[in-house]
């Protein structure tokens, strides 16, 4: 196989984009009421939305590992990244059950910082610069699988009262690092994005 596709870094990253559309297809006939809302149906998402995010480190690792650095990758791997995570989450305020955890407006923060960062490191670009991903970013986006996951969790089994009242709060606390992690990363972004124009400019 020839082209960006003959290294697995690059599959797994097309991969993941299948598998994302695959998972927002399952959350939408469950959101519609098409499929029965069982716990073995919110366990199937459950446990595909892991192995997606798994994969995120995988590409990463093997890309490093093998030198199969491409631009293909750098451009598909966080963009694959966003679609899974805050298409997951568009989903999921679809559902009244997940709303306790996830309420609309934390995820309209998160795809402003989307969109503010897209736009800063488009004209950083444009303007000769080099914008990439920051270790901030990165915890950003462990915090925000973990929530994903963690609201998934919740509805998936049935846990008892005293395991409930147990993952209930850290489920909480890891919605809230996201909406703290991702206005940091944000705030980080715009501070970089001054000081990589200011030594342009000199």
């Amino acid at each position: 196989m020839k082209g960006v596709f003959q290294y697995w870094p690059n599959r797994i990253t097309a991969s993941r984009f299948i598998g994302a559309l695959v998972l927002f297809t399952l959350l939408a006939l469950m959101g519609e009421g098409v499929v029965a809302k069982g716990r073995g149906v919110y366990q199937l998402a459950f446990w595909l939305f892991v192995m997606l995010a798994a994969t995120d480190a995988l590409d990463g690792y093997l890309a490093r590992r093998d030198k199969h650095v491409t631009a293909f990758g750098r451009i598909a791997d966080p963009f694959t990244d966003k679609v899974l995570i805050l298409g997951t989450m568009i989903f999921l305020t679809t559902m009244e059950w997940a709303r306790e955890w996830l309420p609309p407006w934390i995820v309209v923060l998160v795809l402003a910082r989307e969109f503010l960062v897209t736009g800063l490191r488009g004209y950083v670009e444009s303007a000769g610069g080099e914008f990439p991903a920051d270790t901030f970013g990165k915890i950003k986006m462990i915090i925000q699988c973990c929530a994903v996951g963690g609201i998934l969790l919740m509805k998936a089994f049935p846990w008892s009262p005293v395991w409930y009242g147990f993952w209930d709060p850290i489920v909480h606390l890891l919605v809230w690092g996201t909406l703290l992690s991702t206005a940091g990363s944000g705030a980080n972004y715009v501070r970089r994005t001054v000081r990589i124009l200011r030594e342009l400019d000199r």
